[in-house]
C-alpha cells in the first residue's frame, strides 16, 4: 500500500511478504513476519543454541555467583533527531529495556559507531551528550566501544550498535513461552506515540497537540513489580510491530491465544489522530517506553498497583487475558462487541522506526 496524498508528500509503504525473493527487503527489519522468516530460515539454522531458541529480547545465562542477561540492538532511526529523544537516547533506553524484559537490573553498555564521512561534529556531540545523560538516568556504564567510518553516503549520517549486560537477582523463568492459559494481559501506558512522533517528524506535519516519543528506561519498573509479589511469567517491550506484533510473538512461543478488549487499550487523540489520517493501526505502530507484563491471575493486583505508583506505569491496566487456543490466535473484542483477528505485523509499515 502506498499513498502519496498525504501532508508533505509523505508515502506510506507495508510491503507485502514475497513467496519468494532473492533480496532483503525493508520489511524484513519490521520486527513483523518478514522478520521471523528471515531469522527461521537464515539466523536459527546457523546459530541454533538453547539460548537463541528462546527467542527472546535478551539471553540470561548462569554465571559463578549469580545470573547474567546480554543483549545486543542496532539503531538506524531517521530522522537522528526528533520530539522526545534522538538516536543516542533510544540506542541506551532500549538496550536497557531488553535487559529489563528478563527482570534485570542493568549494569554496563558498549557502543559502536557507523559514521558517514562529512556527519555533523556538533550532531555527533549532541548525539553522544543525549547518550551520557540516558545512561546516567539508567545508572549505567558505558565501558567498551568502537568508531568506524564509511564513504559520503554510504551511512546515512550515524548508525549505533550497543550491547549490554544486567544482573538477574531473582531465580524466575520470565520468557515468551511462559504465558499460560487464564494469564491476564497488562499494558503500561498509551501506545504508538514512538512510531507517530517518527512519522509527524518525517511528513513535517503540524499538530495541534504535538506528541513525543515515549523513549525511556523502563527497568526501575519491572524490580517494582518484582518485588511486589505475584507471578510475572513473560515481560516485552512492544517495539517494531508494535503491541499486535509483540503478542503474536507470545501467544506462539507460548501456545495458547490472547483475547484483548479495545476498549482497555489507550491510545492518545493527537496519537489516533494521526493514525486514522495515514491509515494506521495504533496496534502495529512502534513503542520505546511501554511494556506488556502476562501475570498470573491471583498477583495481577498487586503487579497493577505496583505499576501505577511510578510515572512509567501510572496509565498500566489489564487489557486482555491468555486462553487455551491450539491456533494461537490474537484475538481483539472491539467496541462494538465484533471480534478481529490481529494477526503479526506483514511487512513494514514505517521502515528506520529505532
Amino acid at each position: 500500500m502506498s499513498s502519496n496524498g498525504t501532508p508533505g508528500g509523505f508515502a506510506l509503504s507495508c510491503a507485502v511478504p514475497l513467496a519468494t525473493t532473492d533480496r532483503v527487503l525493508l520489511g524484513h527489519g519490521s520486527g513483523g513476519k518478514m522478520t521471523a522468516d528471515l531469522i527461521a530460515r537464515y539466523f536459527l539454522p546457523a546459530f541454533r543454541n538453547s539460548y537463541l531458541e528462546r527467542l527472546d529480547d535478551q539471553a540470561v545465562f548462569n554465571v559463578t555467583g549469580g545470573r547474567l542477561a546480554f543483549t545486543t540492538d542496532a539503531h538506524v532511526v531517521t530522522p537522528l533527531f526528533f520530539p522526545g529523544g534522538d538516536i543516542g537516547m533510544l540506542a541506551v533506553n532500549g538496550t536497557v529495556n531488553d535487559l529489563a524484559m528478563a527482570g534485570a537490573r542493568p549494569l554496563y553498555l558498549s557502543a559502536a559507531f557507523i559514521l558517514e564521512e562529512g556527519f555533523s561534529l556538533a550532531q555527533l556531540g549532541r548525539i553522544v551528550e543525549s547518550m551520557s545523560l540516558a545512561a546516567k538516568r539508567a545508572d549505567v556504564l558505558l565501558v567498551a566501544g568502537d568508531t568506524k567510518v564509511v564513504d559520503r553516503g554510504k551511512a546515512d549520517g550515524c548508525f549505533i550498535t550497543t550491547s549490554g549486560v544486567g544482573m538477574v537477582a531473582h531465580s524466575r523463568e520470565i520468557t515468551a513461552a511462559g504465558a499460560r492459559p487464564g494469564d491476564l494481559v497488562i499494558l503500561s501506558g498509551a501506545i504508538a506515540e514512538h512510531g507517530t512522533t517518527i512519522m509527524a517528524a518525517r511528513a513535517d506535519l503540524e499538530m495541534e497537540s504535538p506528541i513525543e516519543s515515549d523513549s525511556a528506561p523502563l527497568h526501575e519498573l519491572v524490580l517494582d513489580m518484582l518485588e511486589a509479589g505475584g507471578e510475572i511469567h513473560c515481560l516485552r517491550d512492544p517495539t517494531r510491530g508494535g503491541v499486535a506484533t509483540a503478542l503474536n510473538e507470545i501467544a506462539g512461543q507460548s501456545s495458547a491465544g490472547i483475547v484483548l478488549e479495545e476498549e482497555s487499550i489507550p491510545v492518545k487523540e493527537p496519537v489516533r489522530g494521526i493514525c486514522e489520517l495515514l491509515g494506521l493501526d495504533p496496534l502495529y505502530v512502534a513503542n520505546e517506553g511501554k511494556l506488556l507484563a502476562v501475570v498470573a491471575p491471583e498477583g495481577a493486583d498487586k503487579i497493577l498497583a505496583a505499576m501505577q505508583r511510578r510515572v512509567e506505569g501510572r496509565d498500566a491496566r489489564v487489557i486482555g487475558r491468555v486462553v487455551d487456543d491450539s491456533d494461537h490466535l490474537v484475538v481483539l473484542k472491539t467496541r462494538v462487541r465484533g471480534h478481529r483477528v490481529v494477526d503479526m505485523l506483514q511487512g513494514d509499515q514505517l521502515p528506520r522506526i529505532c
